[in-house]
Formats: C-alpha cells, sequence, structure tokens
C-alpha cells in the first residue's frame, strides 16, 4: 500500500475511534476511490495515483461549492469547504507561483506558442506538486504578454 493510503487508512481510523461521522465519511469515500483506482490500474496505486484521487475529490467538492453558494444553500457549501481543507492536509505542499511561472516563461522561450504546447511542457515536470489549473491561467498570462 501507498504511503499516502496508509495515511489515509490511518485517520480513517483515528476517525472511526473518535466517533467523528463527517471524518469517517469523507475518508472512507476517498479510500473507496482510492480502492476503485486499484482495480483500475491492476495494481496497488502508488503515492502519485493517491494524490490524483485526491484532487479529483477535490475538484468535485469545489464544484459543489460553486453549485450550493450559487442555489442559496451556505451550510451546505460550508460543508463541502471543510471537506476541501480536510483533503487538502494530505497533498504534497504546492509549487510556488513564482517558480511555475519560470517554468512556463521557460517552455515559450524554447518554443511554445500556444497553451497546449506550454501546458505539455511544463505540466510533467510539476505533476501532483501544481494545480492544472494555475499552469493554466499563469500560461495564458505569459501567453498574452508575449503576443
Amino acid at each position: 500500500m501507498a504511503e499516502l493510503a496508509a495515511r489515509l487508512q490511518a485517520a480513517l481510523n483515528a476517525a472511526r475511534k473518535a466517533q467523528d461521522k463527517p471524518g469517517t465519511l469523507l475518508l472512507s469515500t476517498i479510500l473507496a476511490d482510492v480502492k476503485n483506482r486499484r482495480i483500475e490500474l491492476g495494481h496497488e496505486p502508488t503515492d502519485d495515483d493517491v494524490v490524483d484521487v485526491l484532487r479529483k475529490g477535490i475538484k468535485k467538492r469545489r464544484e459543489a461549492i460553486e453549485l450550493y453558494d450559487k442555489g442559496g444553500r451556505p451550510e451546505l457549501a460550508e460543508k463541502e469547504r471543510a471537506e476541501v481543507r480536510a483533503l487538502e492536509q494530505y497533498l504534497p505542499p504546492q509549487v510556488d507561483p513564482a517558480e511555475l511561472r519560470d517554468a512556463i516563461r521557460a517552455a515559450i522561450a524554447a518554443g511554445a506558442t500556444n497553451i497546449g504546447a506550454v501546458m505539455g511542457k511544463v505540466l510533467p515536470q510539476y505533476k501532483g506538486r501544481a494545480e492544472g489549473s494555475v499552469l493554466s491561467a499563469i500560461a495564458r498570462e505569459e501567453l498574452a504578454a508575449r503576443g
């Protein structure tokens, strides 16, 4: 079992002992997603695979927050925000945006002239350590400044 998956399992066990129902539900849902990923891959997921599962879970919850805010349901939006904060604890530290900007500028200087080319060069370097949406926003800014 990947180290991150083991940490999630230990946190789930602690939440169960503490009778933390929201925590237990959140962690058991994420661990079920990790198990599904294992089945999908046909082998034990790596920490990177578990990070991908966590990011998808966070993305899903952020989309729900947006819908709840639009629908006038602040109590449900806050519940989702709490879940996002809880899941973010398990992600590796994010890369500094200045470092991302430098990498994007280097990709553009090396000949990447559109968003797809820039993302293709930069995203693999920061997989699991930077959100695609952040990379995309910086890349668009830099391409617009050049164009």
